[in-house]
């Protein structure tokens, strides 16, 4: 039998359990650098993904705990689609990505993981991103450290999502 350590993991399977839902402790606590939040405003905020895809994965949630996108307010619906908007923008230019997926899984019949609170997934894509070991090993190679992934992300994000703001102002003006 082959053995794969990846000890770097161990970080991410012994730290306390958040009790309730996980997406509002972290609008609770949207200051605290371990939530690696890289942007937020007073309807939704934009977050790293602790068990990515790929390297760069995050999300879009709006702050409005519910998990039926129907009950969203339309300003929020609007607002959570515009940072999916300018989160693809921040991936092609921060990471150079050929391609991006962007998912909302509703509901445990979905695939939802976190089924309670909805949430958008922006996963950055390269050609040849995935590869055999994946299919054989059922087992994933990252080929970046997220914590420099994040760092990169956030030095970033202000540039493309405070453009909104910037731009909603002048268009009201």
């Amino acid at each position: 039998m082959e053995h794969l350590y990846a000890p770097w993991r161990y970080s991410y399977v012994s730290e306390e359990k958040i009790e309730g839902c996980v997406f509002c402790h972290i609008k609770n606590n949207i200051d605290d650098k371990k939530m690696q939040v890289l942007f937020h405003d007073e309807l939704c905020f934009v977050v790293m993904n602790k068990f990515p895809y790929s390297p760069g994965h995050f999300m879009v949630i709006p702050n409005h705990h519910t998990d039926k996108i129907e009950d969203l307010d339309e300003d929020v619906w609007f607002r959570v689609s515009k940072r999916v908007q300018q989160g693809v923008r921040l991936l092609k230019d921060t990471l150079k990505c050929e391609g991006v997926n962007i998912g909302m899984n509703l509901g445990k019949a979905a695939g939802a993981g976190i089924e309670q609170h909805v949430h958008y997934h922006l996963m950055p894509r390269w050609v040849g991103d995935t590869n055999f070991i994946t299919t054989v090993g059922d087992t994933r190679v990252y080929p970046a450290n997220f914590d420099e992934i994040f760092n990169k992300l956030k030095e970033n994000a202000n540039k493309f999502f405070l453009w909104f703001i910037k731009s909603s102002l002048i268009d009201t003006l």
